[in-house]
């Protein structure tokens, strides 16, 4: 088990150091490149090194530019996916870290735009106290080019005099760099976790100045202040032997003035392949919600939460995926990630909302959820649906027992799996690898069991008809109450179901003992391959991971856990 718990994880290791080892690549080529490049002798003697830390950044700058975009694009990432000859085992994992290496390239935007613009405030100094009248020498010669015709100027200030700030203003360079750098602190400071939870609408409005970010990078380089000698100059002009007769450069046809030029922006040669790729999902997103989504069922659960039945045509799932919700009687812009909650086999899919913030509080008034009798069918709003999107669950059958565990939210996703183990198991003529289930449920709040309890008394129920009571074993943790609550959970705890869930399994107060569970669980399957699947918090990840090491077999004949981290 170890082995492949640790082939998961360095494969993550080795997708980080892949993007770092590039990114490092491409610097330091650069880097030396403008260090030792004879065009840009003259230009180094102006500016010093920060000519080749500026130019390095820009280009790592434009590397990563050109993958944001891609570990967003769904249609993308679906389509990688389900293409198993490609795409095969443990790699297919990765693509469910997609966000997580989005956010990875994020931070090397941010890292490569603040050396590139602290550079450039050393460069546009430099160039400013190049025009001084204490400037002399080699210096002087170069920044007074291009004060008499037939010349071509190297340094962009002309006068020292010059209001550097209001001259770089002034400049295609200096505006979409003021552009760029208010777009990137907007985006990054708004998708930080709290203005997420905050305001979920001012994170998704924000991002989207995505567009302007890319419009002015494409152009940034117009500008061309940063400047090099002209490959023509370069024969005629030999810098070995002209470089200390500057005084002689217009007086002599052996050193005849250096001739200077701008490059060509290349930032949109980078961007441009993943700029078109996002566009065509935006469209092929733009299609599907056209495509009507007709509801079948809207239920008002207690405690907020919306349950919302629905058919579309041509609609496949699995168990785990989520999809977009938009509805344009709210905002026409806005799309919003909910988890199916319904069963492959269920001729519906659906989803269940919980109001966690201004949108769904608006959907929530919008079904007249909040009143005592829900809106007619006819006068239902009109969604919108995207996908479904993400990674399915259905390593779970792969093992014959697995243990989901789920806390708080995390929950979500699982009702599909059991609701397909249900239909697999119970249902289906051929019987599936899986022939034991564990699941466990850690919550806070007791009013979240509310809409989930009703699932597993279901399934329960149904399991127990079928004679296949034994098949799921679910415990279920409580680790938040007031004194209220303790003293009615006292008054009704002999009852033959339990008080909060209303199920024959009575719920555990406090969080599980781990070493216990993964014990007992061993202990029943002594010679089994065990597939532990969970969703929830970093901290609790990292304890399921060390149980799953510690309590598999060396033995290759006993027990091993396989541990896998669900990302939704």
């Amino acid at each position: 088990m170890r082995g492949c718990w640790i082939l998961n994880e360095s494969l993550s290791i080795t997708i980080v150091v892949l993007w770092l080892g590039v990114n490092l690549y491409l610097f330091i080529d650069t880097f030396l490149w403008y260090e030792e490049e004879e065009s840009f002798h003259y230009t180094r003697a102006m500016l010093g090194s920060t000519l080749a830390w500026a130019r390095a950044s820009a280009l790592c700058l434009n590397f990563n530019c050109m993958l944001i975009l891609l570990p967003v694009s769904r249609n993308l990432i679906s389509f990688m996916r389900g293409a198993s000859t490609c795409c095969k085992g443990p790699w297919r994992r990765q693509l469910d870290k997609n966000l997580k290496f989005h956010k990875l390239v994020a931070y090397g935007i941010a890292v490569n735009a603040t050396i590139h613009i602290v550079a450039h405030l050393f460069n546009l100094e430099r160039y400013h106290l190049s025009q001084s009248e204490d400037a002399e020498g080699l210096l002087a010669a170069l920044s007074k080019l291009g004060n008499t015709p037939n010349e071509s100027y190297l340094n962009p200030v002309r006068t020292f005099h010059t209001n550097t700030t209001t001259e770089l203003l002034s400049t295609i360079a200096g505006i979409t760099g003021l552009v760029l750098s208010l777009a990137l602190v907007l985006i990054m400071t708004s998708s930080t976790e709290f203005i997420r939870q905050f305001s979920y609408e001012l994170f998704w409005y924000t991002h989207h100045l995505f567009t302007i970010f890319f419009i002015s990078l494409a152009v940034h380089g117009a500008g061309q202040i940063i400047r090099g000698q002209t490959p023509e100059s370069l024969l005629l002009h030999n810098i070995t032997f002209c470089r200390d007769r500057y005084a002689e450069w217009r007086a002599t046809a052996l050193c005849p003035v250096p001739q200077f030029s701008g490059k060509e922006p290349s930032a949109w040669k980078w961007v441009l392949g993943p700029v078109v790729l996002y566009a065509c999902e935006r469209i092929i997103r733009f299609w599907r919600s056209q495509q009507e989504v007709v509801i079948t069922k809207v239920v008002s659960h207690p405690s907020a939460v919306l349950e919302l039945h629905m058919k579309k045509r041509g609609f496949k799932m699995a168990p785990g995926q989520y999809i977009l919700i938009q509805c344009p009687s709210i905002s026409p812009l806005e799309w919003h990630p909910f988890t199916l909650t319904s069963a492959p086999q269920e001729d519906f899919f659906s989803v269940h909302i919980r109001v966690a913030g201004d949108w769904t509080g608006a959907l929530f008034k919008a079904f007249g959820a909040e009143g005592q009798a829900l809106k007619e069918s006819h006068s239902l709003p009109r969604l919108a649906v995207d996908g479904p999107f993400g990674a399915a669950l259905t390593d779970v059958f792969h093992y014959p027992v697995s243990v989901c565990i789920a806390a708080g939210i995390g929950v979500t996703p699982f009702a599909s799996l059991l609701k397909s183990i249900w239909y697999k198991c119970c249902e289906s003529q051929s019987q599936p690898r899986l022939s034991k289930v564990y699941f466990y449920w850690i919550c806070r709040d007791a009013r979240a069991f509310e809409w989930f309890a009703d699932l597993l008394l279901s399934l329960e129920t149904r399991m127990s008809e079928q004679g296949r009571a034994h098949f799921l074993s679910y415990h279920i943790f409580l680790t938040g109450w007031d004194e209220n609550q303790a003293i009615h959970i006292a008054l009704h705890w002999d009852e033959n179901t339990d008080v909060i869930t209303g199920l024959k399994q009575k719920t555990f107060y406090g969080r599980p003992n781990w070493n216990n569970e993964f014990k007992q669980i061993a202990y029943h399957h002594p010679s089994s391959s065990i597939g532990v699947f969970f969703c929830g918090p970093k901290a609790l990840s990292k304890t399921l991971q060390r149980m799953c090491c510690l309590y598999s077999s060396a033995d290759p004949r006993g027990v091993h856990f396989f541990y896998n981290k669900e990302s939704f």
